[in-house]
């Protein structure tokens, strides 16, 4: 398969495949890929978008639609998923995020993290070695109740430093930058 002899960033998966269905190709890439799938598709039924969904899509979108849409689409799958890149920086090396799992896996190991520390720690390593405010890691997470403070973001980046620690005790990735928030460099 093209996937496995290529480097590819997403896939765009059409659902009426030649002597195959569209919905049996995505265990087979998920068999060997974390690679980002959008089904397109003029099968609009909802149990499709559900199997297609359950079985390891990122996303699902029936035609006809608006080609904006797509690309602004495949933005956003790029950004969560740390893909797309320009190579130079190496927090994909070291964290890798499984958008359809909601997993990360630090230096080889799956890191056990709450779903509040999963957004934190996903949104960090999408920026590449760039900082994120408190404000922006507590109002784009979405499981952080509304009513909390940026206090409670510096607990969840102290458990999830924590947790790091226990795979690799002698690098601190999380730093704090004083007055904006937390940066996660992986250039030590």
């Amino acid at each position: 398969s093209l996937l496995t002899q290529h480097e590819f960033d997403l896939v765009i998966l059409d659902l009426t495949l030649p002597g195959m269905d569209g919905l049996e190709m995505i265990p087979k890439i998920r068999e060997h890929s974390s690679i980002p799938i959008i089904i397109s598709s003029a099968r609009d039924d909802i149990t499709d978008k559900v199997i297609g969904l359950e079985r390891g899509a990122d996303d699902y979108m029936p035609k006809p639609y608006d080609p904006r849409e797509l690309v602004t689409r495949i933005k956003t799958i790029l950004r969560r998923t740390n893909t797309g890149g320009n190579g130079k920086d190496n927090n994909e090396d070291i964290f890798k995020v499984d958008t359809a799992s909601r997993t990360i896996i630090f230096k080889g190991k799956m890191l056990d993290l709450t779903a509040a520390e999963y957004d934190v720690l996903s949104m960090l390593v999408s920026h590449k070695n760039g900082s994120v405010s408190r404000e922006q890691l507590l109002y784009e997470s979405e499981h952080i109740d509304d009513g909390s403070s940026v206090k409670n973001i510096d607990v969840i980046i102290s458990r999830i430093r924590h947790k790091i620690a226990k795979i690799d005790k002698d690098n601190i990735y999380i730093k704090p930058i004083r007055g904006v928030g937390y940066l996660l460099s992986t250039n030590l």
